[in-house]
């Protein structure tokens, strides 16, 4: 056989594995799938649940939640340029529409399947309703996303983890795929990951270590992430919709842990930093209302948190320094050059300071004290520290630095010296204008 003819048979018999799918022997019947507990809408298989408003997960009620979104939603524009794709978050009002995707991998790509979307919406009593789309034959995928175009309609604002670098663009390749619109491209997204990694800062930023450290709520039982694919390959070979039980309520908790987790943020913005948990919180909360152009709230929240670092002053503290510098900079910003000024001298008294805040406090000590208080000798001295500090790396940006600092340095010493010369002219000519009688 020819390579022509082998390329025709393959043509006409295409292979059953397409981009990784297995397809099941048939289309999988209601009673297949009665172990979901979902029912066919047209072509689409829906899985529907509802979480009453006296539910809890973690600390809070589902009820809780849901008014903390409600009554926060203008302050979600805020956390629009965190993240890529920021800057879309003006005039959010509501309602937001949550949803989280479930694929066949994790690279995303155009070998990447979405068999599963799940979107989630608060109903006006506080209750949580999720609806799930389930992918039960890939040739039922163009069904299902226009099924979850109808679900995402309505949302005002959408909220996902990792949303914007992930699910939002792999949807979007496969409605390109089925030339189905895509229009929640001009949606406001806030994207809960990007905002966490600022807000608690953990090693492990996953979804389910926010969950328990910031929620309160742990999973008994959970399906691993890494499994999930395999389970929907299973289910495609065999037919049977008992392995994707546990897929399911994993995309249900993780709806549940983005709605809280994204109150939680909307709270802070809207109450301030007195309700900040920890000295992470309140940073990150005063780096948002600084960019909101709120400087009081944020000075307010940088004081608060230092008031919450639990080393003690003068003890290496990365959250302490980071504070400490951006309340010197919102300082300034104040024109309060006097409090700015404490400020940077505190981050210097720091055990460990970090070589470019050292850098920089001692560059904006030796402005401070060369201009505003005339005070050379000090200005001089801060001057030289700042050359004292560790200069290794070989950047143009520390040659840059030198450069400035030793022009500085020859600026002071010429003060310094003509201050000394004209002194002495004074009182030479002071000693010569005196009465002959007394220079005897």
């Amino acid at each position: 056989m020819t390579l022509a003819d082998r390329i025709r048979a393959v043509v006409r018999h295409p292979s059953p594995a397409v981009d990784g799918l297995q397809p099941p022997p048939s289309h999988p019947s209601p009673r297949d799938l009665s172990a979901l507990g979902g029912e066919w809408h047209d072509e689409v298989f829906v899985v529907e649940r509802r979480y009453d408003r006296a539910a809890r997960h973690g600390r809070e009620t589902v009820g809780a939640i849901a008014d903390r979104i409600v009554q926060s939603a203008p302050y979600a524009a805020w956390f629009s340029g965190l993240g890529p794709g920021g800057g879309d978050g003006a005039n959010v009002d509501g309602p937001f529409v949550f949803f989280d995707l479930e694929t066949t991998g994790l690279n995303g790509g155009a070998g990447t399947h979405v068999f599963l979307v799940g979107c989630a919406t608060f109903d006006v009593d506080g209750s949580l309703c999720v609806r799930q789309f389930v992918l039960t034959n890939p040739a039922g995928e163009k069904p299902m996303l226009a099924g979850v175009r109808s679900a995402l309609s309505p949302a005002r604002a959408l909220v996902s983890f990792n949303g914007k670098s992930f699910d939002a663009p792999l949807l979007e390749t496969r409605y390109l795929f089925h030339r189905l619109a895509w229009d929640r491209a001009r949606v406001p997204h806030l994207d809960v990951l990007h905002a966490a990694r600022r807000f608690w800062g953990l090693d492990d930023c996953s979804l389910v270590s926010l969950e328990r450290h910031v929620v309160g709520a742990r999973r008994v039982g959970d399906v691993p992430g890494i499994e999930i694919p395999g389970r929907y390959f299973q289910f495609l070979r065999t037919g049977d919709a008992r392995p994707l039980q546990a897929v399911l309520e994993h995309n249900r908790l993780d709806l549940l842990t983005l709605a809280a987790l994204a109150s939680r943020l909307l709270h802070l913005a809207r109450v301030g930093p007195a309700e900040a948990r920890s000295a992470r919180e309140a940073l990150a909360l005063g780096h948002l209302l600084a960019r909101a152009g709120l400087e009081p709230q944020a000075r307010e929240a940088f004081e608060r948190s230092l008031a919450l670092c639990a080393a003690p002053a003068g003890a290496y503290d990365a959250t302490r320094i980071e504070a400490l510098r951006a309340l010197a900079h919102a300082w300034r910003r104040a024109r309060q050059f006097e409090r700015a000024a404490e400020r940077w001298t505190e981050l210097l008294q720091m055990r460990g300071c970090p070589a470019a805040a050292a850098r920089e406090a001692t560059q904006a000590l030796a402005i401070h004290h060369e201009h505003r208080l005339r005070d050379l000798a000090s200005a001089r001295t801060f001057a030289l520290r700042g050359l004292d500090e560790d200069l290794t790396p070989a950047a143009p940006a520390i040659a840059s630095w030198t450069r400035a600092v030793r022009h500085r340095l020859e600026r002071i010493e010429r003060k310094l010296t003509g201050g000394a010369a004209s002194a002495a002219r004074s009182a030479a000519g002071g000693l010569a204008s005196e009465p002959p009688s007394l220079l005897s």
